[in-house]
This record gives C-alpha cells, sequence and structure tokens, in this order.
C-alpha cells in the first residue's frame, strides 16, 4: 500500500514531464518490491522562490527533494533504514539529484486510520 508523496523543489512551480510520475511509482514499486498497482505516488513541484534555508543560499544543482512515505505496517528498525536509503537512492537517481538531497519522512502508519475505496486498512 504505500502512499508516496514527492516534492521537488525547482526553478518553477510546474515542470514540463520529463520526469513523469509513473517512473517514479515504478522505481519505488521495484525498491519496495510491491505488486502492480499497489505504490502510490503524488508529484509535486514546489517552486525555489517558496523554498528557504537559513542562512544559506541554494544553488540550483543543490535543490532539495522532499518525499513523504505512508504505510499501513512500516518496517522497523535496520529494515525501516535500509528502506529509506533505498528510497532515496530510486529517487535521486529518478530525478538526477544527488542523494544528500532527497529528504525522506515516514508517515504514522496507515492501518487503523485510513480507507482506500471505502475499505478500512486493518
Amino acid at each position: 500500500m504505500p502512499v508516496v508523496d514527492i516534492e521537488i523543489v525547482s526553478d518553477c512551480a510546474v515542470e514540463p514531464s520529463e520526469t513523469p510520475a509513473q517512473a517514479l511509482a515504478d522505481a519505488l514499486a521495484a525498491t519496495l518490491g510491491t505488486p502492480p498497482g499497489r505504490t502510490w505516488v503524488r508529484l509535486r513541484y514546489l517552486d525555489r522562490t517558496c523554498y528557504a534555508e537559513n542562512q544559506s543560499a541554494v544553488p540550483n544543482g543543490l535543490l532539495p527533494v522532499f518525499v513523504a512515505v505512508q504505510h499501513a505496517h512500516p518496517p522497523t528498525g535496520d529494515a525501516l533504514a535500509a528502506e529509506a536509503a533505498a528510497i532515496t537512492s530510486a529517487v535521486a537517481q529518478c530525478l538526477a539529484r544527488a542523494p544528500e538531497r532527497v529528504h525522506v519522512l515516514y508517515a504514522p502508519p496507515g492501518a487503523g486510520r485510513q480507507a482506500f475505496g471505502g475499505e478500512w486498512v486493518r
């Protein structure tokens, strides 16, 4: 079930579809080992004028990417750390960004909090 929200800081709020959401979804599904139709990606762009780092100018080549991941039942411990590293690598490769500029956040487990198509996730 992973739902993955990806926000790319860029020079414009809407970029051409050179890197479509489908490529990211496919790469993340391969990374997470999910079957077809089970990794959902929502892609957004954030204009660089809406992003800042305190007392620091961010050069074009170092604009970040923010990734939020929600699982019904997320991994824990070493498995979570390994997954975060794998997601970072897959997103960085798809977007031609440095892995150091890809930041992954895990949402609380979706089980018991979310329904898809009216079906409660347990």
